[in-house]
């Protein structure tokens, strides 16, 4: 009786000063490879792809695949991406945030510290769709046109090193990735090699992977974007194993879980240049690369380049044709077979008012019934447990949500259950 009296004091307690119950998770970041993870996953440029992206990566037995997405400084609309999250949650669809500036002619704006506080405001105001929550600093910028038209990687390093500590001091939750580099780009005026990049990034601020928590790899298989799938090294499929052994090389200890955010091969559907291949020889090439290359155990996730995009210059790389169905690579990739991720989702919710109080007793357990609120990341369904305790108190929720799902914001009546 002394455990219930203690539980009910508890709840009440909730109740008058109506406080926030604990969530699951501590606030830290998870090891996505601890679990049953779903590597396959898709890069996209427009929200409207999402349903296509989830029918390909979560399909062949597969649930929660990734989706690799770009959010530019002048859409940060918390609502519009509240609303993108909100959907990928009810897809089980992991987002993959790439952070970007704005185009300026030919090139992109260049970043400025100055803004970091804004968008670590931004992103730290959305409900993500799990508790990690992957944001990629840039990208390639080994490439002036992706800096202002400078080669800078000073001023790289110390943008990346500030945003991340930045988010890192908002929440722990905030598991930082580097920008996938062009591996093969060489030094010359526009562009510079990676391998020296990073090197001057590290000889300008030795701890500039302090916050980092994944390696962000664009293994395309080059020259051309059509090198062979076997093909090992800098430059190839593989080349994140390359990248790896230079961060070895060059003092960097972590270990590095990879995230290829970027791969895939041009094809010559519509340019018959530069010997792209042909789209119906790219599903063999697909295959042997899933199945043989990036079956490497450091691997969390594998976003090819890009699912949708009509014009040039990267309708080259666009799984799905002009005339809007898909090239026959898309269909083979779903065929293969994949995992069930069960990434952690942040369980938290709000105690709003008693109906009952949890007094009737039946089989050594206390039963009451109250208003809710779901402030986690879960999808609650009708007849579910909802522990919010985490173990330190027997008190669990099972929500009576009739006819729909119970989404994070709503409220719904649920059976209080107390007792071991």
């Amino acid at each position: 009786m002394d455990y219930m009296k203690k539980a009910i004091v508890i709840l009440l307690s909730i109740l008058t000063v109506t406080v926030l119950i604990p969530p699951l998770c501590v606030n830290a970041i998870e090891n996505p490879q601890a679990r049953p993870n779903n590597i396959f996953g898709i890069h996209i440029l427009d929200e409207t792809d999402l349903e296509d992206a989830a029918k390909l990566v979560n399909s062949g037995g597969g649930d929660w695949g990734y989706v690799t997405l770009v959010i530019r400084k002048d859409e940060r609309d918390i609502v519009r991406w509240q609303k993108v999250f909100d959907n990928m949650r009810r897809l089980h669809l992991v987002p993959i945030v790439r952070i970007a500036t704005r185009q300026a002619n030919s090139h992109w704006e260049k970043p400025s510290v100055d803004e970091i506080d804004g968008w670590v405001s931004f992103l730290d105001s959305l409900n993500w769709v799990i508790k990690n929550r992957y944001v990629i600093i840039g990208n390639e910028p080994n490439h002036a046109s992706e800096w202002g038209n400078e080669i800078k990687p000073e001023e790289y390093a110390d943008y990346f090193y500030n945003f991340s500590e930045n988010m890192k001091n908002e929440s722990q939750n905030f598991f930082i990735l580097s920008a996938g580099f062009d591996a093969s780009a060489p030094t010359d005026k526009t562009h510079m090699s990676e391998d020296e990049y990073i090197e001057r990034m590290l000889d300008h601020n030795a701890d500039v992977f302090k916050y980092i928590d994944g390696w962000s790899s664009h293994s395309y298989p080059n020259p051309d974007f059509s090198g062979s799938e076997s093909e090992t090294g800098r430059g190839t499929v593989a080349t994140f194993i390359w990248e790896l052994e230079l961060l070895k090389t060059l003092g960097v200890e972590k270990e590095l879980p990879v995230f290829i955010t970027e791969t895939g091969w041009a094809h010559n559907k519509y340019d018959k240049v530069l010997g792209y291949k042909n789209p119906d020889t790219i599903s063999e090439s697909l295959k042997y690369a899933y199945e043989n290359v990036w079956n490497d155990k450091k691997i969390v996730a594998v976003t090819p380049f890009v699912l949708n995009y009509k014009d040039p210059p990267f309708d080259i790389f666009s799984w799905r044709k002009k005339d809007g169905g898909f090239y026959n690579f898309y269909y083979d990739m779903q065929r293969l077979p994949k995992i069930a991720g069960r990434p952690i989702q942040e369980v938290k919710t709000k105690l709003l008012s008693f109906i009952f109080p949890p007094v009737i007793k039946r089989h050594n357990k206390f039963y009451g019934l109250a208003f809710v609120k779901n402030e986690g990341q879960s999808i609650w369904k009708w007849g579910e447990f909802v522990n919010p305790f985490d173990g330190r108190l027997d008190i669990q929720y099972i929500p009576l949500l009739f006819f729909f799902n119970g989404e994070p914001g709503q409220r719904a009546l649920a059976i209080i259950r107390i007792g071991k």
